[in-house]
């Protein structure tokens, strides 16, 4: 559950109600292809923007519709009280594991964070996941911080922000990480336009945003670049699928992921526009042809929508 490929899918909602229809669909479609785990209310699942009630109702859809595939929950809050009301819900709805952020609204201390895991993971009877999200915590971990929090109790994974983009830089960065680490804990990288990079570098699991919308293309490149009882290591495949892969990688830098895989799963009829939580909005236009020619560039057994 903790290395491979994660495919963490949007949560498909209007202002009135969550798309219970499109999200089965989604975690159907990413099981179907192989992903190795299932992510729900992540960033790309909008948890942030949903009450108690509806990520309740996120969870149970998803566990419904994952089939063998291990579902992890986002139970990140701004209170450590609600984060555990959300662990509690996510262990009932049959979440295999947990997915922590430390949000906020005041900046919080490493002494804080450190706390909060330690909080959560307290009250745990399933793995937990770091997330170590900078772009939207603003909370920069350090190497120290996660070996501290590495030793608390059922803590499973670290998923770390983007690594360099020199191949030499980005296994230093994994191996420095690592050194710190007991063997129970895996490093998974974030940031998609990364992964191959890390995962031929030492990486154990790549939590993908892609992954949610086009799982069979990630499967891929994570087996060729992890290898597989079925694959071999190819490291210079999963290097060039990565690099076909580079129009949706530069369209996520310059809008965010979560629009562009709103977007991008509008187009494949995998969902019905609007997607997304107010103020958010899916991408027209121009950025929204950029889209289109993204992916129309791919394979099409690739590309097939529902």
């Amino acid at each position: 559950m903790f290395t491979g490929l994660s495919a963490f899918t949007l949560t498909p909602l209007d202002e009135q109600r969550i798309d219970e229809s499109a999200l089965g669909r989604l975690v159907e479609r990413a099981a179907a292809a192989g992903v190795d785990s299932l992510g729900v209310l992540g960033s790309t699942g909008s948890y942030a923007y949903l009450t108690r009630e509806e990520r309740r109702r996120v969870l149970e859809v998803a566990v419904s519709h994952a089939g063998r595939t291990p579902v992890l929950a986002g139970i990140g809050a701004l209170r450590t009280r609600d984060v555990l009301a959300h662990a509690a819900d996510a262990q009932q709805a049959g979440a295999a594991a947990v997915l922590l952020a430390p949000v906020s609204y005041q900046p919080l201390s490493p002494d804080e964070v450190f706390g909060l895991f330690e909080d959560v993971t307290a009250e745990l009877s399933v793995p937990l996941v770091v997330y170590d999200n900078p772009t939207t915590t603003r909370f920069a971990f350090t190497d120290g911080l996660h070996a501290a929090i590495a030793q608390l109790p059922h803590v499973a994974s670290i998923k770390i922000p983007p690594v360099p983009t020199d191949p030499a830089a980005a296994a230093d960065r994994i191996s420095a990480l690592r050194a710190l680490l007991h063997d129970g804990v895996t490093i998974g990288i974030s940031g998609d336009a990364s992964a191959a990079t890390a995962l031929t570098h030492g990486a154990d699991a790549w939590y993908s945003v892609l992954a949610g919308i086009l799982p069979e293309l990630c499967v891929e490149l994570t087996r060729a670049a992890l290898g597989s009882p079925d694959q071999a290591h190819d490291a210079a495949r999963a290097l060039a699928l990565s690099a076909r892969l580079a129009p949706l990688w530069d369209l996520f830098a310059q809008h965010g992921s979560i629009r562009v895989a709103a977007t991008a799963a509008e187009i494949l009829g995998l969902t019905t526009g609007p997607s997304l939580p107010k103020p958010l909005r899916a991408l027209d236009g121009k950025a929204r042809a950029a889209v289109v020619r993204a992916l129309g560039s791919l394979p099409p057994r690739h590309r097939q929508g529902s």
